[in-house]
């Protein structure tokens, strides 16, 4: 199995940097954003998606485990010269939240790799303020064809927006909903699949 620390280096190709555009705009659309927030990346990755909204807040944090991600993303915001931005590594379901809690919580094709979806919705909900509000994107639920079959940590094949919906509303979330933010389609995925923008305040 390719680990996330092995493909860091190699992550940023042209449909995910387009991936993360496309996605930061449906945020954008679906979600009040202000100079003033706080804005956290989680599973950020390299940073692709933080990074596309980063003139949107004031501040953006990219949370991920994978120690060679946040290498990448670090060398990024070096080269960028980007002081409102940190790289942090952080663990969702194993490490307690940054003392300094967010506005907004982001995340792109990150839930289906947390086996435990009810835990990382909790934990989402204590990275934020009271009112602070999510916008995580994730697949609609697939026959198991959208990853590669030495895919790193697949712990659910998309998932059923109502479903999702609720166990959202279970954790302290309101204003709760789902639309669809975009649709990959490629050669390397053989079909069509709906990713769709699960938003919603802390209660």
């Amino acid at each position: 199995m390719t680990t996330f620390d092995e493909r860091a280096k190699d992550w940023d190709t042209p449909d995910r940097i387009a991936r993360a555009a496309e996605v930061a705009e449906a945020v954008r659309s679906a979600v009040p954003l202000a100079r003033s927030d706080r804005l956290a990346d989680v599973g950020a990755g390299t940073g692709l998606l933080g990074l596309a909204l980063l003139d949107d807040v004031g501040e953006v944090v990219l949370l991920d485990p994978s120690a060679g991600m946040i290498e990448v993303a670090t060398s990024k915001l070096e080269i960028g010269h980007l002081s409102n931005v940190q790289a942090v590594r952080h663990d969702l379901l194993a490490d307690p939240p940054p003392a300094e809690r967010f506005d907004v919580v982001i995340s792109l094709l990150v839930l289906h790799h947390l086996e435990d979806t009810r835990a990382a919705l909790d934990a989402v909900r204590e990275l934020l303020r009271p009112g602070g509000r999510i916008a995580l994107a994730d697949l609609d639920t697939e026959d198991g064809t959208f990853h590669s079959e030495d895919a790193e940590g697949i712990h659910h094949h998309g998932f059923d927006r109502r479903a999702l919906e609720s166990v959202a509303r279970e954790v302290g979330f309101v204003d709760v909903a789902t639309d669809t933010a975009i649709v990959l389609e490629d050669e390397t995925h053989p079909g069509r699949y709906p990713v769709f923008l699960l938003t919603g305040r802390r209660g």
